[in-house]
Parts: structure tokens; C-alpha cells; sequence
């Protein structure tokens, strides 16, 4: 496991105000929406923003509860409620702060640790709790984000009006795009033994690889949404199926419970709508080539029925551009996909997945801690 650094301090304080500014930013969104009578967008943005905050504190609880079994439930009563008031990443930033201070300034600093708070015990804390929030944070990207940078783009596409909220709705969805899928590479490589450190070179190219496909898409399904709202949406709803029962199939053991596994297993479908996820850490070469040839069929579909079925929207939605904008991106996003599987993918982790059979007691809790949850949870 590599260190938690001063830079990687420096990123998580970043990236906690980002995510207080993103707040505001939606609920000034939507009051702007609101003030013009455009209630059903204001509503919807405010939607988003709340289905994201309800399941990412359910996983937030639960996850603080599996890590604090046994330690009794003082503590995991105010925690409760803390999350009730939809505030559990306020209280994940504070342990992230301070065991990120204290790993990368104060041992740092003095040399030395106490026998109860050993380096290497230090180090795992502050890189265990920052890869929680990454883990959140891609939760939120694809419930919340993602989806609010869509409904944005198709605005502005079927009613042509240019306005600075709804720009500053777009750039920051894309900043939250950004920043969670490279900060979770992060802790991807930080978290897994004898992985090589995240430089920067690799940092881009995954950024632009999940940019820029995520960006076609989302111009495609809007292109979509112009031509006809039912075919969007049974086209998401087929998608979603699709993803939801290859997540099945997959057995996945994310989660303790059964139910908490299938609503995580729901929200991995969601996400397999706008980017490919791996939930199994294995090699998914055919499940990648299928899934962005898919998108590619389905992109190159929708331009071929307006050039020749729908001409007449082609001038008001400036077709042009957005069909330029939305081949172009595919096709360097396709391109920095190859790149980065070719040259910067780290290798399998198959053989960490038999920690998820380990039999209850002291030692497969050991083993348990020693590895943590994120063994479960890998997105290539």
C-alpha cells in the first residue's frame, strides 16, 4: 500500500469544497428553474440531487456500521442520525482529515508513531477512509451528475436558450465526472498491493477515455430524447435490465446483507447505462468491445434517422456541431479506452477475490480488514 501524501491532502480538502460549492450550485440551478416557471426541470434536478444523497448515505451507514461492529452502539446512534439529516459525508470527510493530517504532516513530522498507532496503521486509515469517499463519490457521479449533465444538455438543445446556471450546472457535473473517476483510480492503485503508483500520464488518459465516451452517450441519448421521449426511455429501461441481470450473473459480494447487495447491485445497473463497469475484477475484454460497440451502433442509428427520416430538426438543434461533437468524442474516447487497457491498466486481482469465502471468526475478520471492501468494488 503506497502513502498518504501532502498532495493527497491537498486533493481531498479540494475536493470536499467542490462538493459543498456542487451542493449549492444544484439548489441555485433549481431555484433559477423554479423563478421562471420551469417547475418540472426544477423539480427533476432537485430529484436527482436527492436520490443520489439517499443511497449514498444508506451505503455510508452501513458501511460505518460493519466497520464499528462490535464497538458497541453509542456511536453508531449519532452516526444514524447524522445520515438521517443527510449529512454522513460531512462526518467521513472529518475521519479523512484527520487521519490524512495526521499521515501525511504529523507522522511525518515527528519521525515516529505510538505503539497503538503504528505507520503502516496510519497510512491504512487515511487511505480506507478517502477510498470510501471515492467509492461514494462514483455513486454520485452516475446517480446524480451524470444524469443532471443530460437533462442540461437536452435542454439546451430542444430550447436553444443560453443561460449562465444552466452552463454552471454543466461544468460542474463534469468537474464531479472528473474528479471522482480519477480520484477512484487513485485509491484503486493505493489500495491494492504491489500496484504501481497513479502518475500522470495515466491519470489523463483514463480522465479523457471515461470523459469522453460518457460525453458522446449522453449527446446520443439526448439526440434520442428530441426524436421521441418514449423510445429514451424504453431504450434506459432496457439498458438498466440488461446491466442489472449481467450484475446477477456476476455474484457479486459487495455487501453483508442481501438486501444492501441488490441495491447495490441496482445502482451498479445505473451506472452501466452511461460507462462499463467491472464489478468482478476480472478480464472483460468481450464485455468492453460489446458494450462500446453497442454504443456505437446505437450513436451512428440515431444520426442515420435524423440525416434521413427527421431533416427538418437538423437546422434547429444545430446538428452540425453536436453530430461532430458526439463522433469525435466517441472515437478518441475509443481510442484513449485502447491506450489505456494497452499501456496503464493495472493487472487482475483474481487472486484476492477468495477473501470474499473467508469463514467468520478472528481471522477472516483480519483478512477482512487487511484487504477491505474496495477487493469488491473494482470499475476499469
Amino acid at each position: 500500500m503506497m502513502k498518504f501524501t501532502k498532495q493527497n491532502f491537498i486533493f481531498l480538502v479540494g475536493g470536499m469544497i467542490i462538493y459543498v460549492v456542487d451542493i449549492g450550485v444544484d439548489f441555485w440551478v433549481a431555484s433559477k428553474y423554479f423563478c421562471q416557471g420551469q417547475y418540472c426541470w426544477g423539480i427533476l434536478m432537485l430529484c436527482f440531487r436527492g436520490l443520489s444523497s439517499l443511497i449514498t448515505q444508506v451505503f455510508s451507514y452501513e458501511w460505518f456500521k460493519n466497520d464499528w461492529e462490535g464497538t458497541g452502539t453509542g456511536k453508531l446512534k449519532w452516526i444514524f442520525l447524522v445520515h438521517v439529516f443527510q449529512c454522513g459525508i460531512f462526518i467521513r470527510y472529518w475521519f479523512a482529515l484527520k487521519y490524512g493530517c495526521k499521515a501525511a504532516f504529523k507522522q511525518n513530522s515527528s519521525g515516529d508513531a505510538s505503539e497503538t498507532d503504528p505507520p503502516n496503521f496510519i497510512q491504512k486509515q487515511a487511505v480506507d477512509t478517502v477510498t470510501d469517499i471515492n467509492m461514494l463519490r462514483v455513486f454520485k457521479t452516475f446517480l446524480e451528475a451524470t444524469p443532471q449533465l443530460f437533462v442540461q444538455i437536452y435542454i439546451l438543445m430542444d430550447h436553444g436558450k443560453n443561460n449562465f446556471w444552466q452552463y454552471a450546472a454543466i461544468i460542474m457535473s463534469f468537474c464531479g465526472i472528473s474528479l471522482s473517476t480519477v480520484d477512484y483510480q487513485i485509491s484503486l492503485r493505493k489500495s491494492l498491493p504491489d500496484k504501481d503508483e497513479f502518475r500522470v500520464l495515466p491519470k489523463l488518459v483514463y480522465l479523457f477515455y471515461k470523459l469522453l465516451t460518457i460525453t458522446s452517450w449522453i449527446l446520443s441519448i439526448s439526440l434520442i430524447t428530441l426524436l421521441s421521449v418514449r423510445s429514451f426511455v424504453i431504450l434506459l429501461v432496457f439498458l438498466w435490465i440488461c446491466g442489472f441481470t449481467w450484475t446477477l450473473k456476476q455474484h457479486t459480494t459487495f455487501c453483508k446483507s442481501k438486501k444492501m447487495e441488490y441495491l447495490y447491485r441496482t445502482v451498479v445497473g445505473i451506472i452501466l447505462i452511461f460507462t462499463f463497469f467491472n464489478v468482478k475484477g476480472r478480464k472483460t475484454k468481450v464485455y468492453i468491445f460489446i458494450y462500446y460497440a453497442t454504443h456505437t451502433v446505437v450513436t451512428l442509428g440515431t444520426l442515420f434517422v435524423y440525416v434521413f427520416w427527421k431533416p427538418s430538426i437538423i437546422e434547429e438543434i444545430h446538428f452540425t456541431i453536436v453530430s461532430i461533437l458526439t463522433i469525435l468524442s466517441l472515437v478518441l474516447g475509443i481510442i484513449f479506452l485502447v491506450v489505456y487497457y494497452r499501456c496503464f491498466h493495472p493487472t487482475s486481482y483474481c487472486r484476492l477475490q477468495a477473501c470474499s469465502d473467508e469463514v467468520d471468526g478472528q481471522a477472516g475478520q483480519k483478512d477482512r480488514m487487511d484487504i477491505g471492501r474496495f477487493q469488491n468494488f473494482i470499475m476499469q
